[in-house]
């Protein structure tokens, strides 16, 4: 307020301190929840005839979220997120719990069922690792090993049988001279022969793979290993790894993400998500969409009501409420308008 001698001045200053007090009173003690969930309720019923389309605008969302995803990974703040994340992850949960308490069976099957429909989209990714010559090469190799394992495997059972582990254990020597010989044209060359050789190596070991995953019995492996996994209690990952090769993953992990959110193609699938999401709740209204989304309007009003009164309680305490209300209300009562209606 101005200093201002004149009556007008002097009573305008009481309103002022009159108002100030009244907006405290209503957000101090009890009568905050009954402020607080009034003007949820009426936020909520004001735009509960409104679509969702004609309350925001596209091009100021698109910009805030493209905004926050390029601001907000990388901030100090996200770091201090996924260290807390990264501890909680190595440490585990206070409470023990067994992972078949969390996950249902009948959702793993669910899950692995649609993961080995797949199976086509898994060949098609795999075929595309033949365009690289040392992934050819990585393929040969261990498919070189694989078949030295096997003959290993078979000398020493044919090494019990009289007169046969002699020709086994020649069989055994011609095969590995003849791979020793191509690890040594791995090892000087990557041309068109290796190249050939290599493709050929990924195809063999793609269709493994493949068949692999579409092989019944893998099916029933892994839902073995989740019924001996769902007896076991919820715990961290300290018994695995320690915590400085956690946190060392996780910062790499995290850097790459907040590296990739930044760049623009980033951006233009946030643009592309904002344009999908208003295309389809556009027509929604805010309560429309509650139900949608599963939530009841009063339990959304009950959260907000639980939530205030702290805020609303530590900001009071330290007298920065009664500052941002006099800050809000004192231009009103300083202005012209208001000074010549008080006379």
């Amino acid at each position: 307020m101005t200093a201002d001698p004149s009556p007008a001045a002097a009573l305008a200053e009481q309103l002022l301190d009159a108002q100030v007090a009244y907006h405290l009173a209503r957000l101090s003690g009890d009568a905050v929840t009954e402020t607080v969930a009034g003007l949820a309720e009426d936020l909520l019923a004001a735009s509960a005839g409104q679509p969702i389309a004609d309350l925001v605008d596209r091009d100021a969302l698109a910009a805030t979220a493209t905004r926050l995803l390029q601001t907000v990974p990388g901030s100090a703040a996200a770091g201090a997120v996924v260290e807390v994340l990264a501890d909680v992850a190595h440490d585990g949960p206070v409470e023990q719990h067994l992972l078949g308490e969390l996950v249902e069976r009948d959702q793993i099957e669910a899950l692995l069922d649609q993961l080995i429909a797949l199976s086509p989209v898994l060949e098609r990714g795999l075929d595309r690792l033949t365009a690289s010559p040392l992934v050819g090469t990585v393929a040969s190799r261990f498919m070189g090993r694989i078949v030295g394992e096997v003959l290993q495997a078979n000398k020493a059972v044919a090494d019990r049988v009289p007169g046969l582990g002699s020709l086994m254990s020649f069989g055994t020597s011609a095969a590995s001279k003849v791979m020793g010989v191509a690890d040594k044209q791995f090892e000087g060359l990557i041309g068109d022969t290796v190249g050939r050789g290599g493709t050929y190596a990924v195809g063999r070991l793609n269709k493994i793979l493949v068949e692999t995953v579409r092989d019944p019995t893998t099916r029933e492996a892994v839902l073995q290993v989740w019924d001996l996994a769902a007896d076991e209690p919820i715990s961290g990952l300290s018994r695995s790894v320690t915590r400085e090769q956690l946190a060392g993953l996780v910062d790499a992990v995290h850097d790459l993400v907040a590296t990739a959110a930044a760049g623009e193609p980033a951006a233009g699938l946030v643009e592309a998500a904002v344009d999908g999401l208003l295309e389809r709740f556009g027509g929604y209204t805010p309560t429309e969409l509650l139900d949608e989304l599963g939530l009841e309007r009063a339990d959304v009003v009950a959260d907000v009501v639980r939530a205030a009164p702290y805020a609303v309680a530590a900001l009071r305490e330290s007298g920065e409420l009664e500052r941002i209300i006099r800050a809000r209300l004192a231009p009103f009562y300083d202005s012209a308008e208001v000074r010549s209606l008080l006379g």
